[in-house]
């Protein structure tokens, strides 16, 4: 069951839409596959009507409304109400779990909680309701007073319900701890229906869900991509994964292709991002980046396990950065459909591996730029090198440069201002130029393109014309910084002249 957009919700900052809370719910059943959804609590607000008149009016018509269900509370019939003008058909009824919670929150005896559950058991009865039955803290009370809690599961054992729900509300329990006693109550009642409903403050909603499958529980409680209060819900692509690949005798439903999809599309809608290395939908967790991993992989998989991207609909990817090495540049090449010689790969892995001492990532977008800065440079000695430069821009003041150039083992330094930082470095140069007595050429044009789709720290192509007499030539730069690609591209003009 999922229960994103009800527990999900509960995620700090997020709320859906009604259209998108029908959305949500249409992908859930109709593309993951997922068996049931639990989509709102009663008497929240008149925007949680409303999105569950448009849930249940679609269920309605695809025969998915004994799949919809909705979080309902002990007060005398007023969820039932709510429930019947909406058109929901399944209350999941909340219920206290722990003596503590009783005692404390609703200060009554066990007899007392129980005659108020079973007059809504009735009442949803005759209004054609289903019934299920969360036992709020159910793993405190256990642990703490579990003559309470098996005196609560004897009373619902005689009454006319579909499941009993029970959560980890505060996310307390081991693995071990969840088995044990998720076992105990199959030992039981070895008819009764039981869900359990994993919270992740230990970062143990995973295991949990699996040892309780272990231990026998019918249903599992999961959210998209792990939302949730606090830590959040045990996420439903993880635990999905662990039953396919360590659980063979288990058969599931959900669709693994329509994993990351959706969630990508209920990140968009909540703005609850998807931690990059999340296992199954993070962006890096099926990137390789070390060489020595691309090399393996191409060397009979060395370094695949079974969670093969393609499994949930995306793809393998090799990072290009200083630690890729020669295996993952000819990765991506083939991905572009590029072949280039041994030489020249060599030539364009000590390129990038230098651009990846600049910026954390390279891209395979910004690939085919540093091929092509590679590959076109001319094989010149340098004879002119620019050793270092201060670059300087401050709001009400003309951009400078100070540069310190070496010509034929002399170095000279040189000041000057611009109209901006690049045009204070020409101004510079052209200073150091009139010392020797040598012209620099007219710059005639002057072009930047950086690789579609990228971010602020994209790697940065700039092609530069220059005019010397009646020659006309073109010099680029590549770096992660504008200016700097210019003053590479300048530097080899120099060498060149």
């Amino acid at each position: 069951m999922d229960t994103t957009l009800r527990d999900g919700e509960q995620t700090s900052g997020v709320s859906f839409s009604a259209k998108e809370k029908l959305t949500i719910s249409q992908l859930l059943l109709d593309e993951l596959k997922v068996d049931r959804i639990e989509i709102a609590s009663t008497r929240v607000s008149k925007g949680e009507f409303e999105a569950v008149k448009i849930v249940t009016d679609w269920a309605v018509k695809y025969g998915y409304l004994n799949r919809v269900e909705v979080l309902s509370f002990v007060d005398k019939g007023l969820s039932i109400d709510w429930m019947n003008e909406t058109g929901a058909k399944v209350q999941n009824l909340l219920t206290k779990g722990s003596l503590n919670h009783l005692k404390h929150q609703l200060k009554k005896t066990p007899e007392e909680h129980f005659q108020g559950i079973e007059e809504v058991i009735a009442l949803a009865q005759k209004n054609d309701i289903e019934t299920n039955v969360y036992l709020e803290d159910w793993s405190n009370g256990i642990r703490n007073s579990s003559e309470y809690v098996f005196l609560f599961l004897d009373f619902l054992n005689t009454q006319p319900i579909k499941r009993v729900l029970l959560p980890d509300t505060l996310g307390i329990l081991s693995p071990s701890e969840t088995y044990k006693y998720i076992a105990q109550i199959r030992q039981k009642y070895p008819e009764m229906h039981i869900d359990f409903h994993a919270h992740n403050d230990y970062d143990l909603g995973v295991a949990n869900a699996m040892e309780a499958i272990k231990a026998g529980a019918n249903g599992i409680h999961l959210t998209l991509n792990g939302m949730g209060e606090r830590a959040g819900n045990a996420p439903l692509a993880s635990v999905v994964a662990i039953i396919n690949d360590f659980l063979p005798d288990i058969e599931i439903n959900v669709n693994e292709k329509a994993l990351y999809s959706v969630s990508k599309l209920v990140e968009t809608f909540s703005g609850f991002r998807i931690p990059v290395n999340k296992p199954v939908l993070g962006e890096n967790v099926f990137t390789q980046t070390a060489g020595i991993h691309a090399d393996g992989d191409k060397k009979n998989n060395l370094y695949f396990n079974d969670l093969l991207p393609e499994r949930f609909g995306r793809k393998r990817q090799y990072a290009l950065g200083k630690t890729s090495g020669k295996a993952n540049i000819q990765k991506n090449l083939q991905e572009l459909g590029l072949h280039l010689s041994d030489n020249d790969v060599a030539k364009v892995t000590q390129r990038i591996i230098e651009l990846g001492d600049k910026k954390e990532v390279v891209t395979q977008d910004d690939l085919p730029y540093i091929i092509s800065d590679v590959l076109r440079s001319k094989m010149y000695e340098e004879n002119i090198k620019v050793n270092s430069y201060v670059l300087t821009h401050s709001k009400g003041l003309r951009p400078s440069t100070t540069i310190s150039v070496t010509i034929d083992e002399e170095i000279i330094e040189e000041h000057a201002q611009g109209d901006g930082q690049y045009d204070a470095f020409i101004n510079a140069l052209r200073k150091v130029y009139d010392q020797k007595g040598m012209e620099l050429p007219k710059l005639t044009d002057y072009i930047v393109r950086i690789p579609p789709g990228s971010a602020s720290d994209a790697l940065c192509e700039t092609v530069i014309t220059w005019k010397k007499g009646d020659k006309i030539f073109k010099t680029r730069g590549l770096d992660s910084d504008q200016t700097v690609s210019a003053i590479v591209a300048t530097q080899k003009m120099l060498n060149i002249i």
